[in-house]
């Protein structure tokens, strides 16, 4: 997710080498980890339910579905490859589908239940990224494809984009009634947070391109007041959410003194910030709002530090891993 869309930033920015550098690496990367996973579901399958039907964990396998959104994504506007991303389309609508109705049922049926301090996280907000996402990829393809497919491929969008909306409000009253109404520890504050800006900046995305296609679209056009307001408000809340979580991450990591040191949650705080800069540039284009272009150069080269950092810190823990597995053998 975190690779795949700064190399949207990449593109976006007219930076075709850095773009396509990341876009093999995002392939890469999506392969390694869906064969992992499969090493799992067939060595650990009673551990990987137990992770799935869990309230601190389920929501992060919701990561599958925005990561095929997102790759596919990437290979509609830097390869061009319609057929490649249809299937990454099908694979996503088929997890976010089994995902939805998995997770959310095992939680309102479980008997033993964790109190909402101990349960939700920004994490949760992982399936409005991978809805969200569903409409993104819905969106370009319709872009390309003919009638009648492109009028369902947008109206597929268009109920995706509503459905998701309607859930971050949905969590993210649970999410901030825990902020203020609950004991907040340093250690609460995971880079999963980040996702609560994340979420609205892929909202917003989607809201971009519905307006760009509404021409194509006659149910788009007649909505167009609609989705272009609830669009600047999915940008505009998102915005507001940076600020305090940089507060956040100072009273964390300055005046609680909490260490800062690698976390692979941590690519959980790349990838919102990455949308953010992707979806500031769709809604210029789409609103020609054009004194939001010079901002965003600003915005994609603190993703692609964010994520050169986090990679940073990746490389490191895993030498020292094997460094440590190499002298354990001597």
């Amino acid at each position: 997710m975190a690779t795949g869309i700064v190399s949207v930033d990449a593109h976006l920015l007219g930076m075709p080498r850095i773009a396509a550098a990341l876009f093999w690496l995002d392939i890469v990367a999506y392969c390694v980890i869906w064969s992992l996973t499969a090493l799992r579901a067939a060595w650990f399958p009673r551990e990987l339910w137990r992770d799935m039907l869990d309230h601190q964990s389920g929501p992060g396998f919701f990561t599958s579905v925005a990561a095929s959104g997102v790759l596919g994504s990437q290979f509609v506007l830097l390869a061009n490859d319609y057929g490649t991303a249809y299937l990454l389309w099908i694979l996503a609508l088929v997890l976010w589908v089994g995902l939805t109705y998995t997770v959310f049922t095992a939680f309102t049926i479980k008997e033993n239940k964790p109190t909402l301090d101990e349960g939700i996280s920004g994490a949760w907000l992982l399936a409005v990224v991978a809805t969200q996402s569903i409409a993104v990829l819905s969106a370009y393809l319709a872009a390309h494809w003919g009638r009648p497919y492109k009028l369902e491929l947008n109206f597929l969008a268009l109920s995706m984009w509503l459905w998701g909306g309607m859930l971050y409000i949905w969590m993210i009253s649970l999410i901030f009634y825990r902020y203020a109404f609950f004991r907040f520890e340093p250690g609460d504050l995971s880079p999963p947070s980040w996702i609560n800006m994340g979420a609205m900046a892929t909202s917003t995305l989607a809201g971009s391109l519905l307006v760009v296609n509404a021409p194509d679209a006659p149910f788009l056009a007649s909505l167009a007041p609609f989705i272009k307001g609830f669009t600047v408000f999915y940008w505009a809340t998102g915005t507001w959410w940076i600020p305090m979580l940089v507060v956040l991450v100072v009273w964390r990591h300055v005046y609680a003194r909490f260490p800062l040191r690698y976390d692979p949650l941590y690519w959980g705080a790349v990838f919102p910030l990455g949308m953010y800069a992707a979806c500031t540039f769709e809604m210029a284009h789409a609103l020609n709002l054009e004194f939001l272009y010079p901002v965003v150069p600003y915005l994609a080269y603190a993703a692609l530090a964010a994520w050169a950092t986090a990679s940073a810190g990746l490389v490191r823990a895993l030498s020292r891993a094997v460094f440590m597995h190499a002298r354990a053998l001597e």
